[in-house]
């Protein structure tokens, strides 16, 4: 059954992810990079600057480091340890030439999205604030786009309830817990019309779902203040694991860099014949790097609108720095881990499996201490997600359902029944969904980017221009 199933999704995967999509996308990206003067290199040490320092007695919920960080807790998740191995194990190297090219350009792209976010964005009388794609749809291109807004913000409930947020985090969680602690799937236990599973996946499955309903029902206060001390704990975690590893096969590198480079354009001739053509190595690494950045999906906008700020474009800049972290250093940190180490070619391995072998072949530690330290990484990774896209996902509801209290405490209980099914689908299964979702809500998104291209560039000139007056004075 798991077969069928599994063609029909890669075929329906294969026809969102296609030409016109990727194309779509990158055009955007480069669109907005012109438009914005390469906003994403020029101003990156003023984001980085201002994402520390936060604006005092604004209009928002949650300050503009909380909102990143809601952001990022979301974005960095199992696509950077998962996604990254299995766009370089089913693209080869190349993938990751692909994934830091759409990530460049991204940056731009997410750039606009916060900017948006934040201008058009609606405030109530209890400052609870509503904002993203679907009010920026509305409210930028006008009342008749409305049913554009409305698509966007049911396939966002879809990507949260179907794809990034819940089957594929958990997915990745349990499969970690899993292979460290129960590596050989003894003691198998039979759930009827399910399949067979070790009492690991089980008790995991059940302990996520009870952590996971604990903090969504507190709401975005509750999220935003357990990203804000998770997420800065396990990026830094990884990233000094991460870098170990490449310097410690410090002689590689640039080895490893060629091969990249050349593998985006010939994959056959550095993969053996194990990747199809270019195509599928520029498929790989822009879904995955989307999947995991989330650049033009319009997801991270949500939580930008929700920014402590009266300035689209000071926002806009904190939300870059996102794509920055994510994409540009964490996942070219497992890609890089996995080229170095040889793993994308050892065959039998998929999804984290493949970066564990990076771990533990390139860190000077047991190999049960490393598979311990990634398995570490990845639960905080994905848990953070599961949370932030439910904030996203209930943000969509409150819209489709015009404010509406009830739909959103329902779909909690549906998301949380959803991360506790997650353990229980095949692993190939779970990131096609996650795919299909992410290019269905990436559509809507970005054809509002282009149609607001022109506002993102006159709000950008005007800010910069009252910015260098008073600094002038």
């Amino acid at each position: 059954m798991w077969t069928a199933i599994n063609n029909i999704l890669g075929q329906i995967d294969n026809a969102v992810w296609g030409v016109p999509l990727m194309a779509l996308i990158l055009v955007g990206g480069v669109l907005l990079t012109i438009r914005t003067k390469v906003l994403q290199v020029r101003r990156l040490p003023l984001a980085i600057h201002w994402v520390f320092h936060n604006e005092k007695g604004q209009e928002g919920e949650v300050s503009s480091f909380g909102a990143l960080m809601t952001a990022l807790s979301a974005t960095i998740g199992t696509g950077n340890i998962v996604g990254v191995a299995t766009a370089v194990g089913t693209g080869g190297p190349g993938a990751l030439f692909w994934m830091v090219l759409a990530a460049f350009f991204g940056m731009a792209t997410k750039y606009s999205e916060a900017l948006l976010a934040v201008k058009y964005r609606n405030i109530d009388k209890d400052g609870k604030t509503l904002g993203g794609p679907f009010m920026y749809i509305e409210k930028g291109m006008g009342p008749r786009w409305k049913w554009l807004a409305k698509i966007f913000a049911f396939f966002g409930m879809c990507v949260g309830l179907f794809g990034i947020g819940t089957f594929s985090q958990v997915n990745g969680i349990v499969s970690a817990v899993n292979n460290f602690f129960n590596p050989s799937g003894n003691q198998p236990i039979k759930i009827p019309g399910i399949g067979s599973y070790s009492g690991v996946t089980i008790v995991a499955s059940l302990l996520v779902a009870i952590l996971v309903a604990l903090v969504v029902i507190g709401g975005l206060q509750r999220i935003s203040k357990v990203a804000s001390v998770i997420v800065p704990f396990m990026a830094i975690t990884y990233f000094v694991f991460g870098i170990l590893l490449i310097l410690l096969n410090i002689t590689k590198v640039p080895a490893a860099f060629a091969l990249i480079c050349k593998a985006a354009f010939a994959p056959k001739a550095f993969t053996g014949g194990m990747v199809g053509s270019m195509l599928v190595a520029m498929q790989k690494g822009i879904a995955r790097g989307i999947f995991s950045n989330e650049a033009g999906l319009g997801s991270a906008p949500i939580a930008a609108a929700a920014a402590q700020t009266k300035e689209p474009v000071r926002q806009g800049l904190v939300s870059m720095t996102g794509t920055f972290i994510d994409t540009i250093i964490i996942c070219n940190i497992t890609g890089l881990s996995i080229v170095l180490t040889g793993a994308w070619k050892v065959k039998g391995l998929e999804g984290v499996a493949i970066t564990t072998y990076a771990f533990q072949k390139g860190l000077p530690f047991p190999e049960r201490f490393s598979a311990f330290i990634l398995m570490i990484c990845l639960i905080f990774f994905a848990f953070t997600t599961i949370l932030g896209w439910d904030y996203y996902s209930e943000r969509c509801i409150t819209y489709l359902s015009g404010g509406k209290k009830k739909p959103v405490r329902i779909f909690r209980w549906l998301y949380i029944l959803a991360v506790f099914a997650g353990p229980y689908m095949t692993v190939s299964a779970v990131w096609t969904i996650a795919d299909i979702f992410n290019g269905l809500m990436a559509i809507p998104n970005m054809i509002a980017l282009f149609a607001l291209s022109p506002v993102v560039a006159f709000e950008t000139r005007d800010f910069f221009a009252k910015k260098k007056h008073l600094e002038a004075e």
